[in-house]
């Protein structure tokens, strides 16, 4: 969601848009897991690979984390942010839930900004593992991935537990060129995709004890089974399974300019603030409707309706002074109106 590199290209965009749209999809789908089979494999489905996807090419825009002032950079990005962010979460989730008392910790992430914690930890991380040959830096992480589930202490604190756990992604995308993307882009591999993302669907309705959880990486792996080495089984084929819906994924995403391409360099406004309208949702009275086709399509328009929207120009230029702690879109509202004016 954060980008360093200054040339564009629709085919990242493009990605971009569409797994923000999965990401605010995902969550309204999720009310609806417990009681609709269907529902429930297609939010696993999308779980496999929405964040570990956005995570791979957040790594890949960072190449640039070696220049001076870049980490600085990223503290202004994503730190500050989060710490407005979750002190404003924390005074939604006081209101809407009627708590007893406003309990604010800035070290324990709300809901979905634990995204920007780690991904200011992942290029940290990066001063380290960047120095290592990409297997040998992979393979590590994947051990550390993998270990990290054995204590019970790492979890939602300071989001340790999925800083560790989806490194792997973003370590991988930081070592990939646009070259191994438009490899997953020929005719045989997209067909090969195809025939996966079938089979996993398949999988996973076979399935119905399958823990959506597991895709989350937020818990040790006590929270899930009783003996920890089938824990660490189970996260390594989770990780496979991530990395081949990732590769499937971005097989199929389109590269040529459409007209939701530019929505994607805002998927940030997107993430931090769908939030509200999700947790609106799930707690306020639009829950008193029964799940059928119809409730799918609905939600699927509002879906695409709210990135729209949030991703809009209308958006960012009011929200981008607490969100990048810039002005330039206002600033340029104002300087057309002045110029309007002047005639």
């Amino acid at each position: 969601m954060i980008e360093t590199v200054q040339k564009r290209e629709s085919y990242f965009d493009n990605a971009k848009f569409i797994l923000i749209f999965l990401v605010v999809f995902g969550h309204f789908l999720q009310t609806f897991i417990a009681e609709y089979a269907s529902v429930r494999v297609l939010y696993i489905y999308i779980y496999t690979f929405h964040m570990p996807a956005f995570i791979l090419i957040s790594g890949f825009f960072a190449k640039s984390f070696s220049k001076p002032g870049y980490l600085k950079k990223m503290m202004k990005k994503l730190i500050l942010p989060y710490a407005f962010f979750q002190l404003i979460y924390s005074v939604f989730y006081y209101f809407l839930l009627n708590k007893d008392n406003l309990s604010i910790k800035f070290l324990d992430p709300e809901w979905s900004l634990w995204f920007l914690l780690s991904l200011f930890f992942w290029n940290l991380m990066l001063l380290i593992f960047a120095k290592l040959k990409p297997w040998k830096s992979v393979t590590l992480a994947l051990f550390i991935g993998l270990v990290a589930g054995y204590f019970d202490a790492i979890g939602g604190y300071l989001s340790l537990s999925r800083t560790l756990v989806f490194f792997p992604f973003f370590l991988v995308g930081f070592f990939l060129t646009k070259e191994h993307f438009y490899f997953l882009k020929t005719h045989f591999v997209t067909i090969i995709s195809g025939i996966f993302i079938v089979l996993l669907l398949v999988f996973i309705a076979l399935n119905p004890n399958l823990n959506d959880k597991w895709f989350l990486g937020s818990k040790p792996y006590g929270n899930f089974v009783e003996v920890k080495s089938l824990g660490l089984f189970i996260r390594f084929l989770i990780y496979f399974i991530s990395f081949c819906s990732i590769a499937a994924f971005f097989s199929f995403v389109p590269r040529k300019r459409l007209f939701f391409t530019n929505w994607g360099k805002n998927t940030l406004y997107v993430y931090l603030l769908h939030g509200f309208f999700i947790k609106f949702f799930r707690e306020g009275s639009q829950l008193d409707f029964q799940y059928t086709p119809s409730t799918f399509l609905m939600l699927f328009v509002a879906t695409f309706a709210l990135t729209a929207l949030l991703s809009s120009r209308l958006v960012k230029t009011v929200v981008q002074p607490v969100i990048e702690l810039r002005t330039s879109m206002l600033h340029d509202v104002f300087s057309r109106l002045t110029k309007r004016e002047s005639y």
